[in-house]
């Protein structure tokens, strides 16, 4: 899909990727404990074995991050590479656009100094990593009516200014609203924020089984958007499944020889490219939930000792 990409659908003519981390949980098993332990401040039996995930998900090879990526580590591995980099600046790091090299208002280069080894990496690689990185820095403004003004510091190893300009940066980082879009559709469309397999070599099965049904779902969706002059992120994730689902049903029903399913695909793709997703630019959601699932008290000793409780309550 990344190599048959239109040019219309890359930003710059660069391949940018999405990149978040998320979680699921899984049945409390003695397997999965071992493999994905629950929370150090639950109590044994409290609560669930619970699993981290990142997920790359392509924007259309410049990486557009959350901001606890933003560390001088993970952006010299990066460029090692050969990837560029923008992602939001860490809270815990000072700005002062007073120093380095000005480019324009709120716009300049930084240098970061290379910090103590991490535990996590080996010697070898550590002796790799440059001294000094040269980065740039940008501040700009998100404007809601109605709303408060959000002030976002970004860090990006795209340094021309010429080339990419302060509002073609704070574009870029802008599409990183779309991974938690994407991370939503595969939590809650497709029930990955609670996998059923008791072991974890049947939970990485169903993570990447999962993967593989999102992965056929967006490629019908571009498949669609190609053949209709569309962006694949213009077209709804949901109403593909739905839309999918349905012609499954409609197709075990009847049939088809291959002029008729030829064209029952194009009547398909079709319908999915009409469902398109609203265009929301600078948009801001509260991380709060407004409905109540239900009013049971959260469960705090193990499944066990409260079954015992409740026998010594009916006797």
């Amino acid at each position: 899909m990344e190599q048959h990409a239109v040019s219309s659908w890359l930003w710059k003519k660069l391949h940018a990727k999405l990149i978040d981390g998320f979680t699921f949980t899984m049945p409390d098993t003695a397997k999965n404990q071992a493999q994905f332990p629950q929370q150090k401040a639950q109590k044994p039996g409290d609560g669930l074995p619970i699993a981290r995930a990142v997920a790359i998900l392509s924007s259309a090879t410049a990486c557009v991050m959350d901001r606890y990526y933003c560390s001088f580590m993970m952006i010299a591995l990066l460029l090692s590479q050969g990837t560029q980099v923008c992602a939001r600046k860490h809270h815990l790091r000072h700005s002062d656009f007073r120093r380095g090299k000005r480019l324009g208002k709120y716009d300049h280069l930084i240098m970061w100094t290379r910090p103590k080894r991490p535990t996590w990496m080996d010697e070898a690689t550590y002796a790799r990593i440059p001294e000094t990185l040269v980065l740039r820095e940008i501040r700009y403004n998100v404007v809601v009516p109605g709303s408060r003004t959000k002030t976002i510091d970004v860090i990006t190893t795209l340094v021309d200014a010429g080339q990419y300009t302060k509002e073609d940066i704070s574009e870029l980082y802008d599409f990183r609203w779309n991974s938690e879009l994407d991370i939503r559709s595969i939590k809650s469309n497709l029930n990955l924020g609670h996998v059923r397999c008791k072991s974890p070599e049947m939970v990485g099965r169903e993570i990447w089984t999962t993967f593989l049904g999102y992965n056929l779902i967006r490629t019908t969706a571009a498949a669609a958007a190609l053949l209709h002059n569309k962006q694949p992120r213009q077209i709804s994730f949901t109403s593909t499944c739905q839309y999918v689902l349905s012609s499954w049903m409609l197709r075990s029903c009847q049939l088809l020889d291959s002029e008729q399913a030829t064209a029952h695909g194009k009547l398909l793709l079709a319908q999915i490219a009409s469902c398109e997703v609203g265009n929301r630019p600078g948009r801001l959601e509260p991380r709060v939930l407004k409905r109540r699932r239900h009013r049971y008290k959260l469960m705090q000793k193990p499944r066990s000792v409260l079954r015992r409780e409740l026998r010594k309550r009916c006797t």
